[in-house]
């Protein structure tokens, strides 16, 4: 099937497979007057001026911004329950570490996760991942880590197999049992660290194409972080780590030396973290909203950028630390909190988001032979995207060529 994207007021598309960095982040392409012929969910052609005749449908795009659809690389979809409960302890100065060793925290989600029902989880993601569309979230990463038993994981990835075959927005499945210690491991830390490498990954390898860590003060450190992911690896599986989101302690250092795909946090990301990510090619998963809800500092995305780091910017949506969908929200905090360009942050939620999880080369630009996913924009420019804030810029979501939300 053809579809025709015409009148377009603005095309703007960072362009290639690979995750940008330094200067090239920004290097954003800008086509006025533009039009796009899709078929069989892939752009076959692009142009200016008079639109070619002959699709079978045709959408206006009446003027206005479009791009690539946004990709969120960094969520922890499936969960259940909710941790409203925690926003008073916050408000009173109790910190997160303080949380989880109170019970509440990850483990508090974890119980509420094991008892709820796959189809009650399945319910629950789809109306989320509606909502994530409807803002212009096209595809989605989608992690684990709330089950903390090979069954409850399972179910978690399930859900998430299920979901990507029923609804719109494409999701990535990582496998991330290393999130917390599950209460029945409680001082036993190495002894779940061995059942993770030796029952879980063995299990589950079919259903995550990434293993995530949280490599964190009184969780996992980075010697259980390289244990782990190195099993994965080997597994087939690509690395992810939870790196330096309160502490500092080799999260970040570890992505580049064994080649991560993706460190993700980096709040406290130290000046050898960021050479390390540098020369080991990893894509740095920034995310503002959860230093926002949480109070704390933000990562130092330009000297990422100007050390070479590709940045990419997520909504690390979860039910504890930022229990926050929009993908939108995080653009803007990339601008006003990391002084990022425009043009830095389309390419941070577009193709390093893409590449963060090994998709760079069919999605996150506009470009013949890429898969159809567009956002057009309420908006005629991307300045005006990023100067407006706090209510929902979409107009209409295009996936594999054919319009999902309007």
């Amino acid at each position: 099937m053809k579809t025709l994207i015409k009148n377009i007021g603005c095309i703007a598309t960072v362009r290639g497979n690979a995750a940008k960095s330094g200067k090239a982040q920004g290097d954003v392409t800008f086509t006025e007057n533009a039009w796009i012929l899709c078929e069989d969910g892939k752009i076959t052609d692009i142009g200016t001026g008079d639109a070619p005749c002959g699709a079978v449908n045709t959408v206006d795009a009446e003027g206005n911004l479009l791009t690539a659809g946004l990709v969120d690389s960094h969520t922890h979809l499936v969960f259940g329950g909710w941790r409203e409960n925690e926003l008073a302890m916050k408000l009173h100065g109790v910190e997160y570490l303080d949380i989880l060793r109170q019970g509440g925290g990850i483990l508090s989600t974890v119980k509420f996760t094991r008892a709820a029902s796959e189809d009650e989880l399945t319910e629950k993601t789809r109306d989320i991942l509606s909502e994530m569309l409807a803002l212009g979230t096209t595809t989605c990463e989608a992690k684990s880590g709330y089950g903390l038993s090979v069954e409850a994981e399972l179910k978690q990835l399930r859900v998430v197999k299920k979901l990507n075959e029923t609804q719109s927005v494409e999701l990535v499945s990582t496998f991330m049992a290393a999130h917390a210690v599950p209460p029945e491991y409680k001082g036993n830390k190495s002894g779940y660290v061995d059942e993770i490498v030796n029952n879980m990954l063995p299990e589950i390898k079919d259903l995550a194409e990434f293993c995530d860590v949280f490599c964190e003060t009184a969780v996992f450190d980075a010697q259980d972080s390289k244990r782990i992911l190195e099993a994965a690896q080997r597994m087939g599986l690509g690395a992810k780590i939870h790196a330096d989101e309160i502490d500092p302690i080799g999260g970040s250092e570890l992505a580049g030396e064994i080649g991560a795909i993706s460190a993700e946090h980096l709040i406290a990301c130290r000046e050898s973290g960021i050479r390390s990510m540098a020369k080991g090619g990893t894509v740095a998963v920034c995310l503002p909203c959860t230093s926002f809800y949480l109070g704390k500092g933000f990562a130092p995305a330009r000297d990422m950028i100007e050390a070479g780091v590709p940045v990419a910017i997520a909504s690390d949506f979860n039910p504890g630390s930022t229990p926050n969908l929009s993908l939108q929200l995080a653009m803007n905090m990339g601008c006003y909190k990391y002084r990022m360009t425009p043009e830095e942050v389309l390419t941070a939620v577009t193709l390093n988001a893409a590449a963060a999880i090994g998709r760079a080369d069919k999605i996150g630009t506009v470009e013949v032979g890429k898969q159809a996913d567009f956002v057009i924009w309420d908006a005629p420019n991307l300045n005006r995207v990023f100067y407006r804030y706090g209510h929902n810029q979409v107009k209409t979501v295009i996936k594999h060529g054919e319009v999902i939300k309007k």
